[in-house]
This record gives structure tokens, sequence and C-alpha cells, in this order.
């Protein structure tokens, strides 16, 4: 009974991460012409390492001699989840809607389940493959507009594209979570977020060189306050801990939920039209995740659901 509700407790907590996540695309897409995009991932991973420094150092240097000797899965950890998600992220939100990035994102669950088979050899049950089919089918009918000729002509834009390599970064560091060291979430979140400054630094000097500039005015600063502390800071250390909890085939299906929550959150907040196709995706989006429910209460009774946490496998 402790460890069910461990992992609903998880799974509320990650639906909390989902509508954090969700902001973070519609405040990036807000002020997409009064900050640059590099400029914006560098300056939120700056001020949430800075915020989280005074509380974090200390358990940095404690496991110190366990990072550096992990630190080839550290630093590939920090550039997949830090640097290369928000890169491609934001750059993509210049050009294409807060509601079709997140859409997108709604395909990070079906990359978890193959990258989880193709590297460790995790199988999913046929009823969670299934729910997984169901969503994707959902971000296909929104993406080509509920239009079979669309979806045959296969025309994508550069910001769609950009939003699908930040997708396959994120599905990635997700799989790849089991790897990190043994070492305080805080640290490995501090050093994490530490790569990801390091990687966006030459970035934005790039767009500073040229001519790019921060348009400074109240949105902009409440805008990188709110990237820099919440999807940040508070998200990730929720996100890591659910993924140890319920497992990252779970944890990315949970993904799935950041399109229902973001395309009404762009629709209220950006003024974004939502039409018919729309609501047929999340349909079958929401369709997707409650037969993955079902499956990871299937595996639960069976006594296999999700095997151990993160922390404990191999």
């Amino acid at each position: 009974m402790h460890a069910d509700r461990r992992q609903l407790q998880a799974f509320a907590l990650l639906g909390i991460v989902m509508v954090l996540w969700a902001g973070n695309s519609i405040v990036a897409r807000a002020v997409r012409f009064d900050v640059p995009p590099l400029t914006l991932a560098f300056v939120r991973w700056t001020g949430a390492s800075l915020i989280l420094l005074p509380f974090a150092w200390r358990a940095v240097r404690r496991d110190w001699p366990v990072i550096a000797a992990h630190w080839k899965p550290v630093l590939l950890l920090g550039l997949l989840g830090i640097g290369a998600f928000n890169a491609f992220l934001y750059s993509g939100l210049r050009h294409t809607t807060a509601t079709n990035a997140l859409l997108l994102q709604a395909g990070i669950p079906a990359l978890v389940v193959l990258f989880d088979r193709l590297f460790f050899g995790e199988r999913s049950p046929a009823a969670q493959n299934l729910g997984v089919a169901c969503s994707i089918l959902g971000v296909l009918a929104i993406v080509f507009e509920g239009d079979p000729a669309h979806a045959l002509g296969l025309r994508f834009g550069v910001g769609d594209a950009l939003i699908l390599t930040s997708v396959v970064a994120w599905a990635l560091y997700t799989v790849l979570l089991r790897l990190r060291p043994k070492i305080a979430p805080v640290s490995f979140v501090a050093v994490t977020f530490f790569i990801g400054v390091i990687a966006m630094a030459p970035l934005a000097a790039w767009e500073w060189q040229a001519g790019e500039r921060i348009v400074w005015n109240g949105g902009p600063i409440g805008a990188i306050a709110y990237v820099a502390v919440l999807p940040s800071i508070v998200s990730y250390f929720i996100f890591n801990y659910a993924t140890a909890t319920v497992g990252a085939a779970r944890a990315g299906q949970a993904i799935t939920l950041m399109p229902v929550v973001g395309a009404f959150m762009s629709a209220a907040l950006l003024g974004e039209e939502l039409h018919g196709y729309h609501y047929a995706g999340l349909a079958l989006i929401l369709l997707g995740i409650a037969l993955s429910i079902k499956a990871m209460r299937a595996q639960r009774d069976a006594g296999t659901a999700g095997g151990p946490p993160l922390e404990q496998r191999p």
C-alpha cells in the first residue's frame, strides 16, 4: 500500500510538472521577438544555477569524487536534457505556435518506449503500446490538421523540425536517467544545470554578435524569472524524483498530458485557435493515457509494475 501511495503521489507531481512545462513553451512563444531563443536558454540556466548554488554547493562538493568518476553519463545527460532540448525548443518556437510545439511533444512517450527497448531491452505490455499508439495518432491528427492529404505531403516547417529534434533529445534524457550516478538529487541537478550554462554560453554569444538583443521590459523580465524557477528548479527535481519512482516509460507517458493542458493554456493566454482536429487529437491522446494507466495497474497486480526504482537498476 505504501508503494501504491508513493506511485500515485509521483503521478500527481508529474501532473504539476506538465503544467509548468507547458507554461515554459507558452512563455517562450510569447517573448520570441523580445528574447533571442539561445539567449533565453542561457539566462534560464544561469539564473537557475545561481538560485540553486547556495543550497547545492555542499552536496556537490561531497559528491564530486563520484561525479568525476561518472563524468561521461553526467555530461551526456546535461547536454541532452538541459542544453539540446531547450536550445531546439526555444529556437523552434520562433517559427511555430506554442500549440504545435506542445502537441508535438506528445510524441515523447513513443520514443521513450522505443529507446528503452533499443538500449536496455525493456519490453512494454501490449496495452501500454496500444496506449502510446493512440497518443501518437492523436498527435498526427493535430499535426496534419485531420487531413490525410497533409500526411501524404509530409510538410514540416523549420519550427516543427526543430521541435521534433528537441523531442528526441528529451526522450533520450528520460531513458538515460537510469545511468546517473548515485549522488544527491540536488548535486545531479546542479551539475547538469551548470553543463547547460556552459553549453549555451557560446551560442548566446553568437546571437549577441549577430545583433540579437533582449528587449528589456516587463514581459522579458517576467518570462526569465518564470523559466529560471518553475520549469527549471522546481520541475526538474520533481521529474527526476518521479522518474525514479515510476520508471522512464511511465514518466515519459505522463508527458502526453502536456499537450492537453498546454493547448487550452495557449488558447486562453496567447489567443491561439483550437479547431475540430485539435479536439479529436486530444481525445485520442486521453484515450492513450487511459490505456497506459490500465496497463500499469495490470503490471502492478502481476507484481512487475515498472521494475525497481532507477537508483536500484544496473
